[in-house]
C-alpha cells in the first residue's frame, strides 16, 4: 500500500507545500506552515470535466430586486455595517478574549428576535444554560431566541434544513466547529476553512445573515487561515481595553459599505450601550488647560472623533538612557516627529524621557495627528499650555512642512459643535465653519514660535 504524502498548509495565505519549511515560500511569513491530513475534501482528485450542472448566467443590467438591509436595532452597529445587515451575507467578528463579542451579538440577536426576526444562536463554547444566565443578566431572558450548544457542522446544517431558514445565524465561534468529512482537530486550518465554507454556502443559498465569531492571536489577528477573511463579506474587529469602559466596533472589510467606519459602545453593568457622541467620552475630565495636552479631531470613516493627546517630558541627569514610551500611537511615528523637531527647530529631546498617551485607551492611526502630537510635545517641553479650547491637525513631512489632511471641514465642524473656538492646521485646508477661528501653520517652526510666544 502506497504511503500517503504529508501536506503542509500556510495559515496566512493557504498555500500548500510538500515539506515543512520555517518560512512560507509564497507569502514569506514565518512559522505558519502546519501539517494537514491528506485525506480531506480539498486533497481528493476528481474529474471536473463532466458530471456537473449547468451554471445559469445573467446580464449585469438584468432587472432584479436588490436585497433590503435589515436594521439591527443599534444605530452604532448599523453604522459600522454600512446601514444594516444584508441577507445572505457572511460576517466575521474578531476581538480579544473577554472584550464583549458574545455580549454584543447576544444583544443584537435578541433585539432582532423581539422585532419579529427568526434568529438562531449556536454556541460551541458555552452550554445553553450559561447563555441563558448571561441573557438574564442583560435583561434579555424574554427574547424569542433559539439557542443551541453544538460543534458539529453536519448536525447544525441538518437541523436548519428541516426548519425554515432563519433570518440570522450566529456561530460562536468558528474555531470550535468541526466537520466529520475533514480530518483534524477543531481549530486547525483545514477544519476552520471547511466548516466556514459549508456555513457560508448555506447562508448564500438560504438568504440568511451568517455571523461567525473568530478568535484572535496575541498579535490581534484573527486565528486560523487568512483565507477565511477573503471568504466572508464583512470583517469586523471589536477593540478596546478591558480597563476602560469604551469599545469600538470597526469594519476592516465591507463589500456592502465603506471600510473604517466605527461604532462606539460603552460597557455597563447591563451590557453594552451605544455612545452617540464619542467625542464627549474621550474628552471627559478635561478642566483647565494643562501643558502637554492637545486635542486632535480624528476621522474614523466618515465620523469625526475628538481625542486628547497627552505628552510628558522628563529631563534626566547626564549619562542616563532616556526612555520613549507610547500608548495608543506608533513608536516609529513618534521617533520621526522627535527627529523633525530636533533637526528643523533645534529642540533637544535627546537628554529627556518622552511619554505619549492617547487618553481613554483610544488607538490612533490617522497621519493627521502629527501636528497635534508635535504641539503636545512642544507644550510639555516648554511647560506652557496650548490655547484653551483649540484643536490641532495636520501631517508633518520630514522637511518640517505641515501638509493638508482629508475632510478638514468635517473635523472643524465637529470641534465647533463641541464648543471649541480655535483650530490650527495646514494653510490650504478648506475650512468653512464660521464658529471656529482658524489659524494656518505652514512650517513646524511656526508651531514652535506660536507656543513659545514669539509669534
Amino acid at each position: 500500500m502506497a504511503k500517503s504524502k504529508k501536506r503542509y498548509v500556510c495559515a496566512s495565505c493557504g498555500s500548500v507545500s510538500q515539506k515543512w519549511q520555517g518560512q512560507c515560500p509564497d507569502c514569506a511569513e514565518w512559522n505558519t506552515l502546519s501539517e494537514e491530513a491528506p485525506a480531506t475534501v480539498f486533497s481528493q482528485k476528481h474529474d471536473l470535466s463532466s458530471g456537473g450542472r449547468a451554471v445559469k448566467f445573467v446580464p449585469l443590467d438584468a432587472p432584479t430586486q436588490l436585497p433590503t438591509r435589515r436594521p439591527t436595532g443599534s444605530a452604532e452597529f448599523d453604522r459600522a455595517l454600512g446601514g444594516g445587515l444584508v441577507p445572505g451575507s457572511a460576517i466575521l467578528m474578531g476581538g480579544d478574549p473577554g472584550i464583549g463579542k458574545s455580549t454584543l451579538l447576544l444583544q443584537t440577536a435578541a433585539r432582532i428576535a423581539k422585532n419579529g426576526g427568526n434568529v438562531v444562536y449556536v454556541s460551541g463554547e458555552e452550554a445553553v444554560g450559561q447563555v441563558r444566565m448571561r441573557a438574564s443578566r442583560l435583561g434579555l431572558a424574554d427574547a424569542p431566541l433559539q439557542l443551541a450548544s453544538e460543534t458539529s457542522v453536519r448536525d447544525i446544517l441538518t437541523t436548519l434544513g428541516s426548519m425554515g431558514a432563519p433570518d440570522m445565524l450566529v456561530i460562536d465561534s468558528i474555531q470550535t466547529m468541526h466537520s466529520d468529512t475533514i480530518e483534524g482537530a477543531p481549530g486547525t486550518v483545514s477544519q476552520v476553512r471547511g466548516c466556514a465554507l459549508e456555513l457560508i454556502r448555506y447562508a448564500k443559498e438560504a438568504g440568511t445573515v451568517l455571523v461567525l465569531v473568530g478568535h484572535v492571536t496575541k498579535d490581534g489577528n484573527i486565528a486560523g487561515p487568512r483565507v477565511l477573511e477573503h471568504m466572508v463579506d464583512v470583517v469586523m474587529s471589536f477593540e478596546g481595553e478591558r480597563s476602560h469602559q469604551y469599545r469600538i466596533l470597526r469594519a476592516l472589510k465591507n463589500r456592502f459599505g465603506a471600510v473604517d467606519e466605527i461604532g462606539v459602545f460603552s460597557m455597563e453593568s447591563e451590557g453594552l450601550t451605544e455612545v452617540s457622541n464619542p467625542s464627549m467620552l474621550f474628552l471627559s475630565g478635561r478642566d483647565a488647560p494643562l501643558a502637554g495636552s492637545a486635542v486632535f479631531p480624528a476621522l474614523e470613516g466618515t465620523r469625526p472623533v475628538l481625542v486628547e493627546i497627552q505628552a510628558l517630558i522628563v529631563r534626566l541627569q547626564s549619562g542616563a538612557t532616556p526612555r520613549r514610551s507610547v500608548v495608543g500611537w506608533e513608536n516609529s511615528r513618534l521617533a520621526m516627529l522627535l527627529a523633525v523637531l530636533e533637526a528643523r527647530c533645534g529642540l533637544n529631546f535627546s537628554s529627556a524621557e518622552v511619554y505619549l498617551n492617547i487618553a481613554g485607551g483610544y488607538r490612533l492611526s490617522d497621519p493627521g495627528a502629527d501636528l497635534a502630537v508635535a504641539a503636545a510635545l512642544v507644550s510639555a517641553l516648554a511647560d506652557k499650555p496650548l490655547p484653551a479650547q483649540s484643536v490641532w491637525f495636520g501631517e508633518l513631512s520630514l522637511a518640517g512642512e505641515v501638509r493638508p489632511v482629508s475632510h478638514a471641514d468635517l473635523r472643524t465642524k465637529e470641534a465647533a459643535k463641541l464648543g471649541f473656538g480655535k483650530g490650527f492646521g495646514p494653510p490650504d485646508s478648506k475650512v468653512k465653519t464660521a464658529k471656529l477661528e482658524y489659524g494656518a501653520i505652514k512650517q513646524v517652526s511656526n508651531l514652535v514660535d506660536r507656543i513659545m510666544g514669539s509669534a
